[in-house]
């Protein structure tokens, strides 16, 4: 039998975490319940306020339609069954998401891991 269990390996990313500069926040101090809750209940499976102001504090230079339309993209992701979902999660989070906004000059605007052209003719 392996000496491999869930905690073991839960542990080791905390730990690769925390070295990483990530602060650990155990669940029963952000549940729904709790005098400090950052989710509205259990099946929440993002922290709304946390992923907002980080898509904020990385893209500095996108309006906030642009992080909202973002943030939208990252908590409903599209695909067949869950598992397709997870990995369209997962690019995002790794790779971006490709946004279009305008620009406070006045085009349109892509950026992201897919900028193609924006067209502009009527």
């Amino acid at each position: 039998m392996s000496g491999f269990t869930e905690s073991v390996v839960e542990e080791a990313a905390l730990e690769w975490f925390e070295r990483a500069g990530w602060t650990k926040v155990y669940g029963e101090t952000i549940a729904p319940d709790s005098a400090s809750s950052e989710r509205a209940e259990f099946t929440q499976t993002a922290l709304e306020t946390r992923l907002r102001a980080a898509l904020t504090r990385l893209n500095p230079g996108l309006t906030a339609s642009a992080v909202e339309d973002a943030f939208r993209c990252l908590l409903n992701p599209t695909g067949p069954d869950l598992v397709a979902r997870n990995r369209v999660t997962h690019r995002h989070l790794v790779n971006g998401v490709t946004v279009e906004y305008k620009a406070s000059d006045g085009p349109v605007a892509r950026v992201g891991p897919n900028p193609a052209p924006v067209s502009t003719a009527t």
